[in-house]
């Protein structure tokens, strides 16, 4: 699939300072004008797989198909491993294991967001930040309630207490955001592992200041000097 924007992009995956396994996934598909980042989780071997099969899965996916049937080709390749994850879960005894996905596709001048989960997609334009997804997490609906803002909700004792994810529950119910794109765009998406330590200030700071080459490196610092407690994981793409 082409996209009538030409992009550069930046895909960085770190293990963090306390975890020995990373659960994350990254998977860059320029050409597709594609992204994606998945958090694995059910302990090791078990999260890692399931944020890989995920990336595997959509990275299967056929190559050059018009946008319409290639966001349909990206569902059904999430669904797919929805399916696999959850009969592997069954195989190997019932435990949980799931992953979270986030991801952006850029197609004729728009793009298109797709998440489950508590990994997120953000937005820089003209300076200002904006979060694309909203959580799907027990803490993201006391901040739909008016109850906390984002920033805040990261401090809260359940915040990685998701309540969608790929490979959990019968049916997985994939949130979609759409919108146009401009030149001068920049888009983040990134696991908690990021977001649970920059606050909106910090990332916009970030987006704002730092150039392509060097911003995802700059974005896992942040997290890593905040205490990096989990796998973190970042794409930038920059439209230009």
């Amino acid at each position: 699939m082409n996209s009538s924007h030409r992009v550069r992009y930046s895909a960085r995956s770190h293990v963090g300072l306390k975890r020995k396994v990373n659960e994350d996934s990254v998977l860059a598909l320029p050409e597709e004008s594609l992204w994606l980042v998945a958090d694995g989780m059910g302990g090791y071997e078990a999260g890692d797989y399931a944020s890989r099969l995920v990336a595997d899965m959509v990275a299967a996916m056929p190559p050059g198909l018009p946008p319409t049937e290639s966001l349909s080709a990206l569902r059904d390749a999430i669904q797919k491993a929805h399916g696999v994850i959850r009969q592997e879960s069954e195989a190997r005894g019932g435990g949980t294991i799931g992953t979270t996905v986030a991801c952006i596709m850029l197609a004729n001048g728009h793009f298109v967001g797709l998440w489950a989960g508590d990994s997120r997609i953000y937005l820089l334009r003209e300076r200002k930040i904006q979060m694309l997804t909203t959580d799907h997490s027990v803490v993201a609906d006391l901040v739909l309630a008016g109850q906390m803002s984002w920033d805040e909700a990261e401090q809260h004792p359940q915040s990685n207490a998701i309540t969608r994810a790929v490979g959990v529950g019968d049916t997985l119910e994939l949130d979609k955001i759409r919108g146009k794109v401009q030149p001068g765009d920049r888009f983040l998406i990134c696991s908690d592992g990021l977001s649970k330590y920059a606050t909106f200030s910090m990332l916009e700071k970030a987006l704002t200041e730092m150039p392509i080459e060097t911003v995802a490196d700059q974005l896992i610092q942040v997290a890593l000097d905040g205490g990096g407690a989990d796998n973190i994981s970042v794409i930038v793409v920059d439209v230009l």
